[in-house]
């Protein structure tokens, strides 16, 4: 490991991550300001070919091996409101650091009276991979409030602030995610993030927009509740099924939610039984994960190939498609420390001393099963790093 001032001891990202599991990165470092992160990824950048930023390390899988370059852990602070003209009345426009928990930020805005983000609660992980994953829970995502980040782009190598729009949001994912380990489509950091959230001067949240939220509340769908009742009912939902990190819960040492729910043609979802669940989807940038109509190899594109572009799709519950392939809460393959939590089928996690290979292992064997019983290729939503999924 070559001396640098600002690099630690190396820490294996069994320690990084919420997974618990995985190997060392050949280097690792800590960035505490903008100025150490910019210079940290400039020296990245130069020295190795593989690199990455590593937040809270909950969307994040790593065999192993570990990871053959630098790991640069973003541990920035700072959330502030931003005075900027093209603010409309009501909205307050709040800048946050990239290493801010994301936990940390909904409970600054829920407690500072300002909406739009309660029902993102309970999350973990940091507020700069927020954008990057277009992170979602109850019928909320980060881009219905996200106005632009500060990027650190390595072609220009110069900090840019570039609108929402232009960042390619979709479900679960934007031009900045890696996917499989791979590239992003641009390669750039997220330094900052601005919100533009509603200021609630009767202190109620934006309308519930999700019928399990909407049920545990006691209200209608389109009702308004106090901000802190929407957060505390969240929390509560999510640790219900094992998505609120703590330390004790081994359910929780996972991911969250392992796969991202499958969009297909509404053609092809009525040919699934009666009661799987389905929704609408109107996004054209949403990906189609279904098998093509002549069983061979799975998608994953933004357009409905071979598919019909102007057909319409649905989402369909992963969580559905697993546990009617068989596949029930507790289950693991035998001898293997990696399980499907006991609280929610969607997450697989580590049952005390798994590894990376493990999970990876359960993963391609849910998918199989999927696969198999309904014809739809489940899409793993963490980056995967040294594993085969």
């Amino acid at each position: 490991m070559t001396t640098n001032p600002r690099t630690t001891a190396v820490v294996p990202f069994s320690s990084l991550t919420t997974f618990r599991v995985g190997g060392e990165p050949a280097e690792y470092a800590e960035a505490t300001s903008v100025r150490e992160l910019t210079a940290l990824l400039d020296e990245g950048w130069r020295r190795y070919d593989d690199w990455m930023v590593v937040g809270g390390g909950s969307n994040l899988l790593v065999g192993s091996d570990g990871f053959p370059g630098i790991a640069i852990a973003v541990r920035t602070r700072g959330i502030e409101r931003v005075d900027v003209p093209e603010v409309p009345d009501g909205t307050v426009r709040v800048r946050i650091q990239a290493g801010e928990s994301w936990e940390d930020v909904v409970a600054f805005a829920v407690d500072a009276g300002l909406s739009g983000i309660e029902a993102l609660s309970g999350i973990p992980g940091s507020s700069g991979a927020a954008p990057i994953q277009n992170i979602g829970a109850y019928g909320a995502e980060i881009g219905d409030v996200l106005s632009s980040v500060e990027l650190y782009d390595r072609e220009s190598g110069r900090l840019e602030r570039v609108r929402a729009d232009e960042l390619g949001l979709g479900y679960r994912t934007s031009v900045l995610k890696r996917h499989g380990g791979g590239p992003a489509e641009r390669e750039a950091v997220v330094v900052s993030i601005d919100l533009d959230l509603t200021r609630s001067v009767d202190g109620l949240g934006a309308p519930i927009a999700y019928p399990q939220l909407a049920k545990a509340l006691g209200v209608e769908l389109g009702d308004r509740v106090a901000l802190a009742e929407v957060r505390r009912a969240v929390l509560a939902l999510r640790s219900s099924k094992g998505m609120v990190l703590d330390p004790d819960d081994r359910d929780s040492w996972s991911a969250g939610s392992f796969f991202t729910n499958p969009i297909v043609s509404e053609r092809f979802a009525a040919e699934l039984p009666a009661d799987a669940p389905r929704w609408p989807v109107d996004d054209v940038e949403e990906p189609v994960t279904v098998l093509p109509l002549d069983g061979s190899a799975g998608f994953d594109l933004p357009i409905l190939s071979p598919l019909v572009e102007d057909e319409r799709r649905v989402k369909l519950s992963a969580a559905w498609l697993i546990e009617n392939a068989g596949i029930g809460r507790g289950f693991a393959l035998p001898g293997s420390n990696a399980a499907i939590s006991s609280k929610h089928t969607l997450a697989l996690t580590n049952r005390g001393n798994a590894s990376g290979e493990d999970i990876a292992a359960l993963a391609r064997y849910v998918q199989a099963r999927v696969q198999s019983e309904f014809g739809v290729l489940l899409l793993p939503e963490p980056v995967v790093v040294g594993l085969d999924i």
